[in-house]
């Protein structure tokens, strides 16, 4: 037995006190642990290079294992494997790392700021990275407005499409429109929620992206709708935009800012909202305080992006002369979405490899399913941040969001009741 199995034998009874996993080892050997056989998860390491990668550096290289066939899951999916890694990792606390574990982490905490370091070059690079690839893949697991962000789900059992609606309509109601008001949504994607503010409010929406391939789609879309006067898409960087808005919106884009930029970032929402403006902000959060990016996340799916938490958004906020009227937290909804398109995705898994190849696939289903598992085990969540110059720019309560007038408002209440209970 190679030191590698041996060391892997050692430690796999410390990480594994739930559930049970079977790890079969290059040389035909198997190790198992864990409590439950019922709900065994078995992989395959095919060689001892990739047994020594995992071991060394699991946070880069289990992904890249994966991803390029070094592990097979033999029992169970990769969703089923990580859902039993991400239950045990409370109990493996960081007083059990290795030196070889804190000395990695610590190199990389270093040099994270370095890597988020996102000027009009390499945003646009990174930006291109993920999301010119083809809207064809997007395609295959989004909603049919194509949303690529966190749903509003009252309840589980509710459609992706369906969800998708409930966010929009939240977000617009929070954004205290009147009809005519200007909006910019900055990282506006492929326009969807654009066109719904603009066709349900009267406003005129201007969104900004790096993607070529979004924007192509959103300008088609706008005229499609017949909404091309009303809507302009441009590509644009956010920090070049010197007109007064209304309104600003902007989701899902926080995340490609990077932490060095945040200062940058909240400057120039509050120099591009008028006085008696509002503003929302919709990203993926960190509920324990700043970490890093995950390795295989920035090689792979979004270099350059970080996840913030808001000790480290709420001083630029300040910095800014901005006042937070609102902060929301989404919990479980990404969870769900997530979910949604995992299964979508893998259902359309064919097509996809034959649009790239099988290594694009297994790495997009590595990627939706260890998101998946963060959000449900608690590692991210979604903050709505409300801002604005003017406490008095928005309502003294939420009701507003829920009157009973406003469409879509009984189910609006319904899942606020269900989000605060979930």
């Amino acid at each position: 037995m190679s030191i590698w199995s041996k060391s892997l034998e050692a430690k796999l009874p410390q990480l594994i006190r739930k559930g049970r996993l079977r790890v079969i080892l290059p040389d035909g050997r198997s190790i198992e642990a864990g409590p439950d056989a019922v709900s065994r998860v078995t992989v395959r390491l095919h060689s001892q290079a990739w047994l020594r990668r995992v071991l060394v550096d699991p946070a880069l290289q289990l992904g890249e294992a994966y991803m390029f066939g070094g592990l097979t899951v033999e029992e169970g999916d990769m969703y089923d494997f990580l859902d039993l890694i991400w239950k045990n990792l409370d109990d493996y606390s960081a007083a059990r790392w290795s030196f070889g574990e804190r000395v990695m982490i610590a190199g990389r905490h270093m040099l994270r700021r370095m890597k988020q370091w996102n000027d009009d070059r390499k945003a646009r690079s990174n930006i291109h990275h993920h999301y010119d690839i083809g809207n064809a893949l997007y395609r295959l697991f989004l909603d049919e407005d194509m949303q690529y962000s966190c749903a509003y789900f009252p309840d589980p059992a509710i459609s992706l499409d369906a969800a998708q609606q409930l966010k929009r309509e939240h977000i617009t109601r929070k954004l205290c429109l009147e009809e005519d008001q200007s909006v910019l949504d900055i990282g506006c994607g492929w326009g969807g929620l654009a066109l719904h503010i603009a066709s349900e409010t009267g406003a005129r929406v201007e969104g900004v992206t790096l993607a070529e391939e979004q924007l192509q789609l959103a300008r088609e879309r706008a005229a499609s709708a017949g909404l091309q006067k009303q809507v302009d898409f441009r590509l644009e960087d956010y920090r070049h935009l010197n007109e007064p808005y209304d309104r600003v919106v902007s989701v899902g884009m926080l995340e490609h800012v990077g932490s060095p930029q945040f200062r940058t970032y909240f400057e120039q929402v509050a120099r591009l909202m008028k006085k008696a403006g509002v503003a929302l902000i919709h990203t993926i959060g960190r509920p324990h305080g700043p970490g890093d990016t995950n390795p295989w996340i920035a090689k792979r799916i979004f270099p350059g992006g970080y996840i913030p938490a808001l000790s480290e958004l709420m001083p630029e906020i300040e910095r800014a002369g901005l006042t937070v009227t609102d902060i929301e937290i989404l919990r479980l909804h990404y969870a769900e979405t997530l979910k949604a398109w995992r299964e979508r995705f893998m259902e359309n898994a064919k097509r996809a490899e034959v649009m790239y190849d099988r290594n694009f696939v297994r790495m997009w289903e590595f990627y939706l399913a260890c998101s998946e598992v963060s959000f449900r085990y608690g590692e991210h969540v979604v903050f709505q941040i409300q801002l604005a110059h003017n406490q008095q720019a928005v309502p003294l309560t939420r009701d507003y969001l829920y009157d009973e007038n406003t469409p879509g408002a009984e189910t609006q209440a319904n899942a606020d009741t269900v989000s605060r209970s979930a």
